[in-house]
């Protein structure tokens, strides 16, 4: 293409409907094309299905370990929502720029493709990796195996910068996430002899309550963290299904829930928590009355949070690239904490605010597109100093 802009990038990838339920490659192809053109070579990862997959390109020294500039391609849905532009057209109006995706996350993307002939003209002494994943909003699953294959590697990047939405301010951690499903089993009966049944909806509500119970626990003064909104790990549920008809005692129920944990709160103990109060205190009662009656927990999807020092050589080069070392922290999740466990440390800091994330009439501005582009070159600036 011939306008490597960053709003014309964007243009382009507004352009792509890359809901998590759908397909990206038609994007990766256009990101793959793009690179190819400026003599950049990409690798991809792909699902088992081969319906999707992340992207991954070096320019620069392979020596090195350098810098990682990760983004996801996935966007969430749009149904049902009230928008006044097209959703995956953009559309510019009063120096913003609209279109589902354009804060959460393909600014970023936009901004770092259009910052790669930047890249190629500064003789790198470290290289800079770009990392477009897949399925970011469905439990950060894409990016798993794209990280597998580069802790096999000699040189591990030293530092994971993730383009989030944060209106380009540094950011150094955020909670992790655990959704659950339990399934309930009882027995079914006419409910005017209800106590021969086993009513799973109010086994499910026995132990929602009990959820309810430990989250009003884990919201005590002493497990507070300060730095984050809300300061405490939060738990609840999100999702129930049960019964047929008011005169049959139920015997399906299901529930969702999900714990969203401080850093260095394993979000594991609630569920086990809950299994355990289940299995010693209800299953007992309900298998007097029907023997196969039963409980069951499925995890749907979990991810750690991330908490970078301030302190560290991360945080330090972050402070340099946004020009603030006024450090915070977001409520919403992110692949950071994966890159962390990895061994790579991770920041958070990109254009756009979450405020406008999966909202209709989603937009990022023209100017944190701009100030996106400007932070990049002195990326390239960093990069090509580096001893």
């Amino acid at each position: 293409m011939n306008d490597r802009s960053s709003r014309a990038l964007l243009e382009s990838l507004i352009g792509f409907a890359t809901v998590s339920r759908d397909s990206n490659l038609d994007m990766i192809e256009f990101i793959r094309h793009y690179l190819e053109e400026l003599g950049v070579e990409s690798e991809l990862f792909y699902n088992a299905e081969r319906t999707k997959a992340n992207l991954f390109a070096t320019i620069g020294p392979r020596e090195r370990g350098g810098i990682v500039l990760s983004g996801h391609t996935d966007v969430v849905p749009v149904e049902g929502q009230a928008w006044t532009v097209e959703a995956f057209r953009l559309t510019e109006r009063n120096g913003r720029l609209y279109g589902r995706g354009t804060a959460d996350m393909k600014g970023f993307i936009a901004s770092v493709l259009a910052a790669v002939p930047r890249f190629l003209a500064r003789e790198l002494k470290l290289p800079v990796h770009l990392a477009f994943s897949y399925d970011e909003e469905v439990g950060c699953l894409g990016v798993r195996p794209m990280l597998a294959e580069l802790e096999r590697r000699p040189h591990r990047p030293v530092l994971c910068l993730i383009g989030e939405p944060t209106e380009l301010k540094p950011v150094l951690g955020h909670k992790g996430k655990l959704a659950m499903r339990c399934q309930v089993k009882g027995a079914p009966c006419h409910s005017a002899y209800a106590p021969y049944g086993v009513n799973a909806i109010q086994y499910a509500a026995r132990m929602i309550g009990r959820l309810e119970a430990i989250g009003e626990r884990l919201a005590q003064p002493e497990h507070h963290d300060a730095r984050f909104d809300p300061p405490f790990s939060t738990v609840q549920t999100g999702v129930i299904k049960g019964g047929r008809a008011l005169n049959i005692v139920p015997a399906e129920c299901e529930f969702d829930f999900e714990v969203r944990a401080l850093p260095g709160f394993d979000a594991r103990r609630v569920a086990d928590e809950l299994q355990t109060y289940a299995e010693a205190e209800l299953l007992p009662k309900m298998r007097a009355v029907k023997s196969n009656a039963d409980i069951r927990f499925q995890s749907l999807c979990a991810y750690p949070g991330l908490a970078t020092s301030p302190h560290s050589e991360a945080a330090r080069l972050l402070a340099s690239l946004s020009g603030s070392n006024e450090f915070g922290t977001v409520a919403f999740g992110t692949e950071g904490g994966l890159f962390e466990h990895a061994g790579i440390p991770a920041v958070v800091c990109g254009p756009g605010s979450m405020d406008q994330g999966h909202k209709p009439d989603e937009f990022v501005t023209v100017e944190q597109l701009s100030d996106c582009d400007a932070m990049l070159a002195r990326l390239a600036d960093y990069l090509s100093a580096a001893c």
